[in-house]
Formats: structure tokens, sequence, C-alpha cells
């Protein structure tokens, strides 16, 4: 992978099945960048840099049905690229960026050593996370929302370069959405390493639309009846069940929208999954597309994914705008690849970290917030949910 890096556009992702995607880019294929806060679209390629529009949807929608039926893009979709939704913009790393790359490779996975546990013992609760969360069970308890997603930013720095900071973090916690993105363009960089466990959307080449919300997790136990127990916890805690189905039902109205009538199905409801560090509780909603819906409408539709904003959608994420302290940034999108033949498969992008190159690396972390969550609990969880990421930043 990092003869890759050196071409300074790449993209790996887990194939899910024991394989891996590499794909890189030489200096005529073409990148596309977005700027959220100025509403452009740039186009990179050989050395040049063109505003071409002022939507990314639009736009990759456009590259998508002008180019070859074999053409695939990789990429990633922020928090704010949604226009007409209300997100804070972040002036950190583009607000999307998606690559068109003449080479893609198929590869062995990298190996990986993961263990039990969740991770240490958390800190205390700060003032201001006391304070948001506050604020959002005013906004629960008014009838505003049914669940808010809160969600922080933690900072560190780090002397390791990304794609070590991405070996460090598969070894530690391998995941069916791990991802490094690659985007080395002055004014336009951008470094993801992510290990996500979540689907955001895979459409297949029959049409079919398939989502994974995940909502309820718990760290793995350190012995195995600690680990047995909590994941019977998550399987049986109303809480955990309560904020899934409200999530499920959210999803559900995002496929009818682009799905056929009588089609949408949840073939899964509330599945427990177990990975390096996490149990997590997984719905599966699945839907087949109606004859005149585009991949990018349908990825459009959905976006951004209902289990980091909270239901309403609309509504929840004007709560999040107004109580979250900072931009989300990349986190919180989804990340993955779309095919010019209609198919298309992309995470949420939740465990991962971010830079623009200079060391100073952020990533997101929080939960789902419903009038039954309690302040300690949920910043416990938030703070085992980051855990793993910062080992692999402290090399």
């Amino acid at each position: 992978m990092a003869h890759a890096a050196t071409r300074g556009r790449c993209v790996w992702l887990n194939a899910g099945d024991g394989g891996a995607q590499l794909a890189w880019l030489e200096p005529d294929d073409v990148s596309l960048t977005y700027d959220a806060t100025r509403r452009e679209v740039t186009r990179h390629a050989s050395g040049r840099r063109d505003v071409i529009g002022d939507d990314i949807f639009t736009v990759l929608a456009a590259e998508l049905a002008a180019g070859l039926p074999e053409d695939r893009w990789f990429g990633y979709f922020g928090y704010a690229a949604r226009t007409d939704l209300p997100a804070r913009t972040d002036r950190e790393l583009p607000d999307a960026v998606w690559m068109r790359p003449s080479r893609i490779e198929r590869l062995d996975l990298p190996g990986a050593s993961p263990s039990a546990g969740g991770g240490g013992p958390p800190g205390s609760t700060p003032g201001w996370y006391r304070a948001a969360f506050e604020a959002v069970q005013e906004h629960l308890h008014a009838g505003n929302s049914y669940e808010v997603n809160l969600t922080y930013r933690a900072r560190e720095r780090s002397a390791l370069s990304p794609l070590e900071v991405f070996e460090r973090l598969w070894a530690l916690n391998p995941a069916p959405y791990a991802s490094y993105l690659h985007h080395d363009v002055p004014g336009a960089r951008a470094f993801l390493a992510g290990s996500s466990p979540e689907r955001f959307a895979r459409i297949d080449a029959m049409r079919s639309l398939e989502a994974k919300p995940i909502k309820g997790t718990m760290p793995r136990g350190e012995t195995t009846a600690e680990d047995a127990a909590a994941a019977e916890r998550l399987r049986t805690d109303q809480k955990f069940r309560s904020e899934n189905l409200m999530i499920v039902d959210l999803l559900r109205h995002d496929l009818a929208q682009v799905c056929e009538v009588g089609s949408v199905q949840v073939p899964s409801l509330m599945a427990v999954e177990s990975y390096a560090s996490v149990h997590q509780l997984v719905s599966t909603v699945r839907g087949r597309l109606r004859p005149e819906v585009r991949t990018l409408d349908a990825l459009r539709a959905l976006f951004p994914a209902g289990s980091m904003t909270g239901a309403p959608k609309l509504r929840t994420m004007q709560i999040i705008d107004e109580v979250e302290r900072t931009p989300r940034g990349a986190y919180s999108g989804a990340l993955g690849w779309i095919s010019a033949d209609g198919r298309a498969d992309l995470g949420v992008i939740i465990r991962t970290v971010m830079t623009d190159g200079s060391g100073a690396y952020t990533l997101g972390t929080g939960g789902g917030i419903t009038v039954q969550s309690d302040v300690d609990e949920e910043f416990a969880e938030s703070q085992w949910k980051a855990e793993r990421l910062l080992r692999a930043l402290q090399g």
C-alpha cells in the first residue's frame, strides 16, 4: 500500500471477503473535492484545479453518467455534504473527496491481532458535555426529537504518518468497513484512517438497497463470562432496543422515498454483532429501488446516516447544530465506492481519525441520547469507543 500512497491519491478498502481493494490515481486521473463553506466542487487532474459545480452529489452523478460502465469512484461524503440540511461546515478537510482511479488491485488483508476488552476506566464527565447533554434532554422532553446523536471531537498530535496510524488501527481493531483514504493535493489534503463496523448503504446489481444501522454498543468483557453477559445485556436492555427501533423506523422512511412500494423490509431486527472491542446491536433495512431512481439519488436520500443524527432527521440535525461545539467534518459521513453500473457500497464514517497531514489528528465520538439516558454512562461510552483510535495514534 505504501507504493500507492507515493502517487498522492489512493484508497484502501476492506472488501469484506478476506481481501481488500487498493486503488490509486495517476497524475492525469480525476478527483473531486467539495468545500461546503464556498459551495464549490473542484475537479483535480494533471495539476489543474477547476471549479465545476456547487453540489457534490449532482457533479458525481454527472461524472458517472458520462464515464465508462466499468468506472468506479472511491471516496467520502462528509457530514455537511448535503446543501439542503443544517450542518456546520469544516475548514480542516474537504467536505467530500471522490477519486476515479486508473489502477485497482485486489490484495490480501494485512495481519490483525484483535483482543477483547473495551479499554481502561473512563474519566469523569466534563462540564461542557453535561451542558450539551442537558440541552438535548430539554429538546427531548419538549417533544422536538425522540433521539439525538450527541458527538464531540477529540484532538491529538502524533509523529506517525496517516498510513502508519491506519496500519496500527487495523491491527488493533479490524472491522468490516475499515478504510484508508489518502488525498495529498495542495489546498485539498485529506487523510482518513478508519475501522468502521457500520454499513451506510449497499446497492447491488439487482438494485436492492440495504442499510445496516447500529444503535446500541457495549464493550467486550475481559473474560468469557463477562463477555457473554455484556452481549446479553445489549440484546435485552430496553434503552438500547428503543434507540435501535427509532432508527430503524427512520431508515424505513428514508428507503421508502426511493424504493418501490411494498419492497421495504426489515429482515433482521436488533441482532448482536461482535467485533474486536465491542458488541453492537445491528438491524438490517432493505428495499428495491424504483426504476427512475439513480444511485446518487438513493444515497442522497439516506444521507447522513440516521444512526448518526437521530429522529426525526431534519429537526434533530437542527438540535445537533445548536448543541455541539464543533463541526463534524468527515465524521458521521459515508465512505466507500460507487460504480457507473449502479452498484455501490459505503460505510458510516465512525471509529475514524482524520488529518490534513500536519501531524494534528481529529476524531469524533459520541452516542444516541434518549430521555432514558444517563449522562455519565453516555460519556463513558463515548470514551471507550475512541480508546483504540487513541492507542493507534500513540505509537
